[in-house]
């Protein structure tokens, strides 16, 4: 090891363990010759065992301290930890890469670029030599982004993209198509437009989650207010990211006095000291780290996916008093891989509010200190608290915390708020909510959304479900907003089929090296089908359920938290799973392999089929499938032969005979769509042209 990555390290203060019979492993990130213990290969129920659970007495030793190698031990780390180390702060050799006349670059820089949030990738579609770009993703707490910024990013999707954002499941923007000699003038166009990238990839802290509505409310002002300082007090402090994009020069905002000290205090063992990375050391995190901020009711942040959940209390005056916090959640896993596997978070305990940043703090380092570093497969916080179970990982945060947890505080139930539509922000200003297929902002869509945010200097942000809100609208600009917004294809929520409002996809083929299987440019027609089978079994047109697409396994838009769930599982082939909820509290189950694209409605019939026929009173599918349970539907699915001819509807509510219906139904097979499908399209149509024509 370099003297310069050993003075990293420093020395820290010695802690007292409450709990004699627990002592904190030391933190062995920089070193090359120690491992991991033999526990690792223990299976535990199925799930790998990743961390020692023997405990030893007396002290915990300083988080940062080094110790004494062990002569007959060798470290097993993974070559990601290698390149974080030999890279002066995620500098080399991403700096020399950067300058040469390839296309791409080599893979320790492909790693480190995603730190300064971008992936290199190449177009799948396309056949011989490898057409390498990149994709950017920013980083936007709250999803709140500026007018001045947005701008700037509908013009650079033009000059040097696809032409087309994407918003996505964690409400920041993703630029497709950069190549590599453009890379820093986009970076730096980002930079001097109030916005920024860093850290929107990579083995550190993501974009922080909170509610997109901006409402002038005190419980969700305070959440947005500590999304904000979370993440602040969790971004890099080692200037890797100016010197590489803007030769040095800081656009950073200055921070509040409670983000600096929470990040200064090593009080309780927590900080490398005299290191430019405080809290991350040279070696960052084992793997990403994703938190988001709430308030009670309000899951449109998918809470119970990240590795800590924040949720605000407050009083009976609604003044935020403090937080409940949850940890342990994660999507990802690998396929035929059962020690991997999705989690959701599970409540840690209360803190009072002036301590969540240092409690928030603690977390993160018991993973930094504990998380495995030798198989990225198993790196995730989830694993480290599925191995130590709730109750030690407790025990542990409380001693870099200084304090115990509260009980937490009882709250009401959950429920998904897609926050779409018109909405009074409670400061005499509106705000409007809009959907938008799969968050591909691109055509019509992107022009009118343009004019509009321009136009009317609006500030936007993004939501956890792909959607995108424009903020601070006068009501007088309402009618002309709406007009406008219809004439680009952009309609009210309740013109939108109620499967697309809570169905998501991520991008998959063409770009992502990793997708096995489409899923953004697949989910169109799935919906479609899904739709059709709803009607065929029929069930009523308001009737949904929420779907979820994924390429692969990664489970970037959240495909296990869905009542349908279409994870990719090899060429045209889902594995089908179930048992979600619209609220987004439940945990889905695998319930069929290898499903080919073609064969979905022999899957989808008889489940939806018996829905229909057996759920209780307002029982939602995702409740169905887990009251039936998988070994029923096995048998449903099994021995269907389709559906009862005396099943099918025809919507009298849309259809007065049979016979509109059945040359409507002619029609819309010419478009390979449904009777209903077409007959709405023509409403909406219609809708939009009376709208145009009252204001002209």
């Amino acid at each position: 090891m370099s003297a310069a990555a050993a003075s990293s390290i420093g020395a820290a203060n010695t802690a007292l363990v409450k709990d004699p019979k627990l002592q904190l492993k030391t933190f062995n990130g920089l070193r090359t010759n120690t491992c991991y213990s033999s526990t690792y290969s223990i299976l535990l129920d199925k799930r790998i065992t990743p961390f020692s659970s023997s405990v030893s007495p007396a002290v915990v030793r300083a988080v940062s301290t080094p110790v004494k190698k062990e002569a007959s031990v060798e470290t097993k780390r993974s070559k990601v930890e290698i390149f974080k180390e030999q890279s002066n702060y995620i500098r080399y050799p991403l700096n020399e890469e950067l300058l040469t006349d390839a296309p791409n670059i080599n893979e320790a820089a492909t790693q480190l670029i995603k730190f300064h949030g971008s992936y290199q990738q190449y177009d799948r579609d396309e056949r011989g030599a490898r057409s390498y770009s990149f994709m950017l993703r920013t980083k936007n707490p709250c999803g709140k982004v500026s007018n001045q910024l947005y701008l700037a990013m509908d013009d650079l999707a033009d000059q040097f993209g696809i032409g087309t954002l994407r918003l996505t499941t964690r409400q920041t923007f993703q630029l497709h198509g950069v190549i590599k000699k453009d890379l820093k003038t986009v970076m730096s166009t980002i930079i001097r437009n109030m916005g920024s990238t860093l850290g929107a990839c990579g083995d550190l802290n993501r974009n922080v989650l909170a509610p997109p509505a901006p409402l002038v409310r005190k419980d969700y002002l305070f959440a947005q207010e500590t999304a904000d300082n979370i993440a602040a007090l969790l971004t890099p402090q080692s200037g890797f990211y100016y010197d590489m994009w803007v030769d040095g020069e800081q656009f950073m905002t200055a921070e509040p006095p409670e983000v600096v000290k929470a990040r200064n205090d090593n009080s309780h063992g927590t900080n490398f000291p005299d290191s430019a990375e405080p809290i991350y050391g040279t070696q960052f995190l084992p793997r990403k780290f994703k938190v988001a901020v709430t308030v009670p009711t309000d899951n449109s942040v998918d809470l119970f996916t990240n590795d800590i959940g924040v949720v605000v209390v407050s009083d009976d005056n609604g003044e935020p008093q403090g937080f409940n916090i949850y940890v342990g959640g994660g999507m990802g896993r690998t396929h035929r891989m059962e020690t991997t596997f999705p989690r959701l978070a599970e409540p840690l305990g209360y803190v009072p509010k002036e301590d969540i940043l240092y409690a928030v703090k603690a977390i993160v380092v018991t993973q930094r200190e504990n998380g495995r570093r030798d198989d990225r497969r198993y790196s995730r916080m989830k694993y480290l608290i599925d191995s130590w179970g709730i109750d030690k990982f407790r025990t542990v945060v409380e001693q870099y915390y200084g304090k115990n947890f509260e009980p937490s505080r009882e709250l009401p139930e959950w429920e998904f708020k897609s926050h779409l539509g018109w909405n009074e922000q409670g400061d005499g200003r509106l705000f409007c909510g809009l959907h938008v297929d799969n968050g591909r902002v691109k055509g019509i869509t992107k022009k009118t959304l343009r004019e509009i945010i321009e136009k009317y200097n609006l500030n936007v942000r993004i939501t956890a479900n792909q959607n995108i809100v424009l903020c601070d609208i006068r009501p007088s600009w309402k009618r002309p907003i709406t007009v406008a917004l219809a004439q680009g294809g952009l309609l009210p929520p309740t013109y939108v089929d109620p499967l697309n409002i809570t169905a998501m996809a991520c991008p998959a083929l063409p770009l992502c090296p990793l997708a096995i299987t489409e899923a953004e440019r697949g989910i169109p027609d799935l919906l479609k089908r899904v739709r059709g089978v709803f009607e065929k079994v029929g069930l009523p047109y308001n009737e949904s359920i929420v779907v979820r697409v994924t390429g692969c396994p990664n489970g970037c838009a959240r495909p296990y938290m869905a009542e349908l769930g279409l994870v990719g599982d090899g060429p045209n082939s889902y594995q089908i799973w179930l048992g979600g909820t619209p609220a987004q509290t439940s945990l889905a189950r695998a319930f069929m392999n290898k499903v080919k694209i073609q064969d979905l409605e022999k899957v989808f019939e008889p489940l939806f089929y018996s829905w229909r026929l057996k759920r209780k009173s307002k029982e939602s599918f995702g409740d169905f499938t887990n009251r039936m349970g998988f070994t029923k539907l096995e048998e449903i699915v099994g021995k269907w032969e389709g559906v009862p001819k005396s099943s099918s509807r025809y919507y009298l509510k849309l259809f007065t005979d049979k016979e509109t219906y059945e040359a409507v139904d002619a029609l819309a097979r010419i478009e390979n769509k449904s009777a209903h499908q077409l007959a709405i399209e023509v409403i909406r149509n219609f809708a939009a042209s009376q709208q145009n024509g009252k204001s002209q």
